[in-house]
């Protein structure tokens, strides 16, 4: 796995696409592994308050694109700024494709929903060195 290697030329960083792939925070849709430990508009609204500080780190770092790679409607969730592909049937792998080739070329950095400790900061990697990059979290996954 390639970790994002930071870099501090925000000029550089201006030709990065960034994605957020996410799906609408729908009770009985989202976090239903923390259920019945909260109830089902519980998971929803922390499933929500995460994609709302993901997206406002997005926001803040200068990019060529940012996209929102959704599953559902994207009422109320589509900032300003930012384009919106929905996210075709299938598994993860054909979501992901869907969503870098909605993007096109590039240098492209994509995060999930589900990262509300990612600060704006650590959306920055060397783009001529990468196209793309997975940033590693410490539970062993990726962001």
């Amino acid at each position: 796995m390639t970790s994002i290697h930071a870099t501090r030329d925000d000029d550089q960083q201006s030709h990065l696409s960034l994605i957020v792939i996410a799906k609408r925070p729908q009770a009985g849709r989202v976090k239903t592994r923390l259920m019945p430990a909260v109830t089902a508009q519980d998971a929803a609204d922390l499933a929500a308050a995460a994609l709302t500080d993901t997206l406002r780190s997005v926001t803040a770092r200068p990019a060529r694109r940012r996209l929102l790679a959704f599953d559902g409607d994207p009422t109320g969730w589509l900032l300003p700024g930012w384009q919106y592909a929905a996210q075709p049937d299938g598994g993860l792998d054909r979501r992901l494709v869907a969503a870098f080739a909605a993007v096109g070329d590039g240098p492209t950095l994509l995060v999930g929903m589900d990262t509300p400790q990612m600060r704006s900061t650590q959306l920055q990697f060397d783009t001529h060195r990468f196209d793309a990059c997975l940033g590693p979290a410490t539970d062993g996954g990726y962001w």
